[in-house]
């Protein structure tokens, strides 16, 4: 779903996943460093919105996600996650409930799939999903923002800032009032500052919750009759993630930066040296210069010196091994 912001000046479209609304507006840092200000939004109307109404709705989530959600209060923000069988990571939800609708947002293309599964699980529960990709749009508001929200507009809020579930009709007109626009790579670039795993990226067919940090986050360790919990108890109680997110600094004299999937290795052991691990995402930072988030062996010292390719990058530890 193409975004009428791609129509602004300077605006270059986004690659990949994130097709369809704007990599940036012609200035990449000046982007960041109004987020990180507090100030601008970030056009996420690509990603998919997915509403469940019904007088059972917070139980029957309950059953399905990772997340303890029976209690959810209006208003309050959470993140969970559906596992497959295996708890291998499947969906990616951020939520809100305001008291009649749970909205969640996920990736972009997959409210096929969401919705799909929600609706094979719906037995006798008193329970209404429904894909609203198509008229709602996402909007981001940075932390310490001071933009009004309309009347009447779903706020998820967080430590992170507040996705608006704003009316896609509305878009345009909330944007040219409540400017300026960043890109998508503005707020990848301080979500990988801030070590925020994303689905699809950070992820693979075989990724569990333990590698990527989101315990805790996303995963409520007292809850169980989730699908995949038993792998999740498992790993929690008996043994350890075979994998680890780590933070990455690379070196900035590089001119091109090393993509998702670049194989990451022991700078001792050189370019041709045993793959340890890879890059999942890359960015370039306003202050932090060209950073990373990679995938790497539980096994790979702490303090470590890595190649991501070609590149040399220094790692700071987010998950412990």
């Amino acid at each position: 779903m193409k975004s009428p912001l791609l129509s602004l000046p300077g605006a270059v479209p986004a690659e990949g996943r994130d097709e369809g609304v704007a990599a940036h507006y012609g200035d990449l840092f000046r982007e960041q460093r109004a987020l990180a200000d507090g100030s601008g939004l970030v056009d996420l109307s690509h990603r998919a919105v997915v509403t469940v109404t019904g007088s059972d709705r917070l139980a029957w989530l309950h059953l399905l996600l990772t997340q303890h959600v029976s209690e959810l209060a209006p208003g309050e923000a959470t993140e969970a996650l559906i596992l497959t069988a295996n708890g291998h990571i499947e969906h990616a939800l951020y939520l809100v409930d305001d008291g009649e609708t749970v909205w969640m947002h996920a990736e972009p293309g997959t409210q096929g799939d969401l919705v799909a599964y929600l609706e094979s699980m719906k037995f006798f529960y008193r329970v209404e999903v429904a894909d609203r990709t198509e008229d709602f749009a996402v909007v981001y508001l940075p932390a310490g923002s001071i933009a009004e929200v309309p009347d009447g507009v779903t706020v998820r809020e967080t430590a992170y800032g507040r996705d608006l579930f704003l009316p896609r009709a509305d878009l345009e007109e909330y944007a040219a009032g409540h400017g300026p626009v960043a890109g998508i790579l503005a707020y990848e670039a301080l979500r990988v500052e801030a070590h925020r795993p994303r689905l699809g990226f950070e992820t693979d067919h075989r990724t569990i919750p333990h590698e990527l940090g989101w315990i805790g986050t996303a995963v409520h360790l007292q809850k169980g009759c989730y699908r995949g919990q038993e792998t999740v108890a498992r790993v929690q109680n008996l043994g350890k993630p075979p994998r680890r997110l780590v933070f990455l600094h690379l070196d900035g004299s590089e001119v091109v930066l090393p993509g998702h999937g670049t194989p990451v290795r022991l700078a001792a052991d050189g370019a041709e040296g045993r793959q340890l691990g890879f890059i999942t995402t890359s960015a370039r930072h306003h202050e932090l210069g060209p950073i990373a988030l990679a995938l790497v062996k539980r096994n790979v010292a702490v303090d470590a010196e890595l190649l991501a390719g070609d590149t040399a990058a220094a790692q700071e530890t987010v998950v412990e091994p």
